[in-house]
């Protein structure tokens, strides 16, 4: 940080100090907000933005590789007029980091100067073409953006001490989504009345990342897909560099045609609950009477 920006830094901490100080007792007769007239001017150099963060964000994908890979690998454009893929994939996640949470939101960041010259570009998509870029996908060329972003990831690790490759805990999950739409292809209604999807989630639980992301109608139950899933992402952590992998999730995600297949790898446990069937609680009853 340069030494000027420190400094105004210091100087605005020790305004808010001052301003908090509990034994200034000036202006008590009154009510303390006290403003009447407020007036708004509009800067031409000095300029806000919300999503103050968007700049670092992009430089970091930059840095890591993702564009690169991106355009490098997924191919869904004929020509680039003047989007490229990587323009279209990156204004997704780039829309909710600046608070939009649909298609149309994407018009709010269109409209934004600041943001867009944060990002060094043009212009973005609109919703339209957004959504245009989104049906182009097929189940394979989004396995195909998966498989690029882990390869991406599994560089981002390769920087972390070793003591970080022990053990990757993978967390499944099913989780309802509601959406507001009332013609969207697969959406169904789920077992508490919920209208939308039900996608299953991988999570690693070290680091909180995403690893797999399986969309789903809303009346799938939720192991539906997960050994598969599973099975995908082993590979990666293991390329990856960790040694073992912890699997953990619900009773409805003890499917027992898979414990035995990965029970047979030393490097993979699991926790899951299970149902205390009559049974079950019977034998472990006996087990403590064996004590």
């Amino acid at each position: 940080m340069k030494a000027k920006i420190r400094q105004q830094l210091a100087r605005r901490q020790r305004r808010i100090q001052r301003r908090l100080d509990k034994t200034n007792v000036e202006g008590c007769h009154r009510p303390m907000f006290t403003a009447s007239a407020i007036h708004y001017e509009i800067a031409d150099r000095a300029r806000g933005l919300a999503s103050g963060g968007i700049g670092a964000m992009h430089v970091l994908a930059r840095q890591v590789g993702l564009i690169d890979a991106i355009d490098d690998r997924l191919h869904l454009l004929k020509f680039h007029f003047p989007y490229h893929e990587s323009d279209h994939v990156l204004t997704f996640p780039y829309n909710a980091l600046g608070n939009g949470t649909c298609l149309e939101d994407l018009e709010d960041r269109r409209q934004d100067e600041v943001f867009l010259d944060a990002l060094g570009t043009r212009r973005i998509p609109d919703p339209t073409t957004a959504g245009d870029f989104c049906r182009r996908f097929t189940v394979d060329t989004i396995r195909q953006l998966q498989d690029l972003v882990h390869a991406v990831r599994i560089g981002v690790w390769a920087k972390q001490p070793a003591a970080f490759f022990h053990q990757a805990i993978l967390d499944m999950d099913g989780i309802l989504v509601g959406t507001t739409g009332q013609c969207k292809q697969g959406m169904d209604i789920g077992y508490d009345g919920t209208w939308g999807y039900h996608p299953l989630v991988l999570t690693l639980a070290n680091t909180g990342e995403v690893l797999g992301l399986v969309n789903r109608s809303a009346n799938r139950p939720s192991p539906e897909g997960a050994a598969a899933e599973v099975d995908r992402v082993l590979p990666v952590l293991f390329r990856g560099g960790f040694q073992q992998v912890l699997l953990r999730g619900d009773t409805k995600f003890s499917q027992t045609e898979h414990l035995d297949r990965w029970h047979a790898d030393p490097r993979v446990r699991f926790i899951f609950g299970y149902e205390a069937r009559p049974n079950l609680q019977e034998l472990a009853n006996d087990l403590l009477a064996a004590v």
